[in-house]
């Protein structure tokens, strides 16, 4: 354990692979994200190990020759927690165990793990814990080698896959448990959303830390939580907003993320029917981030999956005070201009403005442009209220500052 800042971090290393589909931007990319998942979750990331291959090793998911390497840092260096950027089967972990000789899990089981720590609510917990349950299942028989009598000889017969057999029970027995629970709990929040009335719903979506719970607490004037770490907000939180004076209700959600776990996927649809529900969706993107088109890609993926695609939509810009283009002097006749080197202006003249959807770019932290985001929203919401209350269109002109 490394102790910084009067906090143990857990000693990690990170496993990669360039593939086919994959190139080596691409991963590099990944695994920034899979740092920041393990700084996020308690880990310290020593080293990275990447390898190119055409397809994962089906046994150890890498080649016998940088497994070899891994396992000579791994017992050097005293390390607690080897990550993989990509799911493994149950052989694959079984067969890493046994080499490495450390904690192995993969991204999924990161992000899982971030989930059932940052979860407050029974209804949070419930859900990550069904995830976690649906993950364990196909891997229980990795988890009870030491009842495997594999040996023989006196004293050396046992239960062994009778165990496991009893311990599929008992887990899918407390799977079906806790989809009640939550279909129990889905009834009990669908009778809250049809008590707040006719008002219009507004969703903040996007990937995770982007800043919704920052624009959040700004536009509602709350105390959402709010931390530069992955998946700061899991529970669903509701307020009544007001812009000039039309009131409307906006909710933060749960953010995205690139290969999104499908346990996770299925087990939060419940808290996603947030932005179902919601008359207008405001997607927020983090634009000092350098694959931000990939995020966006990823959410509206998410959205497609959850059919919430053709919603109307407002691109939210989010983070201008950190975006920082990078600079070719004028004299360089050498480097290839790429989408890297674009200004402000250069993005806004680009698809993200075009005519069919509203684009705003903000910073809710230094609370940069808000007024016009206030009045993009207000003629957005106003479209929607004058629909449902038409008796009392005089009451909403068209923007108060």
């Amino acid at each position: 354990m490394i102790e910084k800042e009067n906090i143990a971090y857990e000693k990690t290393i990170l496993i990669g692979l360039i593939t086919r589909q994959q190139d080596e931007d691409k991963a590099k990319d990944y695994l920034d994200e899979l740092e920041f998942l393990a700084y996020t979750a308690g880990g310290k990331v020593l080293k990275r190990f990447v390898q190119k291959l055409d397809m994962p090793n089906p046994k150890t998911f890498i080649g016998s020759g940088k497994m070899a390497e891994v396992e000579e840092f791994v017992k050097e260096n005293d390390i607690g927690t080897a990550i993989f950027d990509d799911e493994l089967s149950p052989a694959q972990q079984k067969n890493i165990e046994k080499i490495l000789r450390c904690k192995i899990i993969d991204r999924t089981n990161l992000i899982l793990d971030i989930f059932a720590q940052r979860a407050k609510t029974s209804y949070a917990r419930t859900q990550v814990e069904l995830a976690q349950y649906e993950y364990l299942l196909p891997r229980l028989a990795g988890m009870w080698t030491h009842l495997e009598r594999q040996r023989g000889g006196i004293g050396m017969r046992g239960p062994g896959e009778t165990e496991i057999e009893t311990d599929r029970r008992i887990v899918r027995d407390r799977i079906s448990l806790l989809k009640k629970k939550l279909a129990k709990i889905d009834r009990q929040m669908e009778v809250q959303r049809g008590n707040r009335g006719a008002l219009v719903r507004v969703a903040l979506v996007g990937y995770t830390n982007v800043g919704k719970s920052t624009l959040m607490n700004v536009i509602s004037k709350s105390d959402v939580f709010a931390e530069n770490k992955l998946f700061a907000t899991l529970d669903t939180t509701v307020r009544k907003v007001v812009i000039g004076n039309l009131p409307f209700l906006l909710s933060d959600t749960v953010g995205f993320i690139r290969k999104l776990p499908t346990q996770l996927v299925e087990s939060f649809k419940s808290t996603l029917d947030e932005v179902r529900e919601a008359d207008l969706l405001l997607h927020v993107v983090d634009i000092s981030h350098p694959s931000f088109e990939d995020h966006i890609d990823s959410v509206n993926q998410i959205l497609g999956e959850i059919g919430c695609a053709d919603k109307p939509t407002i691109m939210i810009f989010n983070k201008i005070d950190a975006y920082k283009p990078e600079v070719i002097d004028a004299d360089d006749l050498v480097t290839e201009r790429t989408k890297a080197h674009n200004s402000l202006d250069d993005w806004k003249r680009t698809w993200m403005a075009q005519p069919s959807w509203d684009a705003l770019f903000i910073s809710a932290l230094n609370k940069e442009n808000l007024d016009e985001f206030r009045k993009v929203v207000y003629q957005k919401v106003r479209e929607i209220h004058v629909t449902r209350f038409p008796y009392n269109t005089f009451l909403y002109p068209e923007y108060i500052e």
